[in-house]
């Protein structure tokens, strides 16, 4: 459990993963589908609150009305791409909070009252629940294409009209073709984005 993964496990998830931009045409499952939610539900968040809410548009209207609300730029390639993933966050996580975070059955409260405070929160974990999702898509041989290139209002409004989730940003997903790839760019150094003090 404490020990670190071999070299492979951290190329497939980092050192060699890219960023999808073309996908061959094998289908996504839906058992892959289960298994990517059931995998990446168990990253970290604060007070194991899960405001992360997923919508996999697989099908053919979906995709059209999903279109609507894309960026030119981002138009072919996720209708081309076999899932898109809307990773939005639930505006009342909150209420969940009791079951998952026993210890203390009044949080959900200071939520509930404070809504700077749980729309803070939401989008905050609800980004890192969306990290999780395109390591956890690696993990199980999908390669993801995370985007944040639409309009949120008119994707919020055929998606979720009633306002309970709000999109944060989209993640095509699929099995890579490495012609889709573009160069690799550069990472920051150690020294330019980290410090011990």
């Amino acid at each position: 459990m404490s020990q670190p993964l071999d070299r492979s496990a951290l190329d497939q998830a980092f050192f060699e993963a890219r960023t999808a931009h073309k996908f061959t045409d094998q289908p996504v499952t839906d058992e892959t589908l289960h298994a990517l939610v059931d995998l990446c539900k168990w990253g970290p968040t604060s007070l194991n609150c899960q405001p992360m809410r997923l919508v996999f548009v697989r099908g053919a209207e979906a995709k059209a009305k999903l279109k609507e609300s894309l960026s030119p730029n981002n138009a072919d390639k996720t209708m081309a791409a076999p899932v898109t993933a809307i990773v939005a966050w639930d505006t009342s996580f909150f209420d969940q909070l009791v079951t998952q975070f026993p210890a203390n059955p009044t949080m959900r409260d200071m939520f509930a009252g404070n809504a700077k405070l749980a729309q803070d929160t939401a989008f905050r974990n609800g980004s890192l629940q969306g990290a999780y999702l395109m390591i956890a898509a690696r993990m199980l041989g999908l390669a993801a294409g995370p985007m944040s290139g639409f309009d949120a209002a008119k994707l919020n409004a055929a998606f979720f009209p009633d306002g309970a989730w709000t999109v944060n940003f989209l993640v095509n997903l699929g099995y890579p073709d490495p012609t889709g790839y573009r160069p690799r760019g550069p990472r920051l150094a150690f020294d330019a984005m980290a410090r011990i003090v």
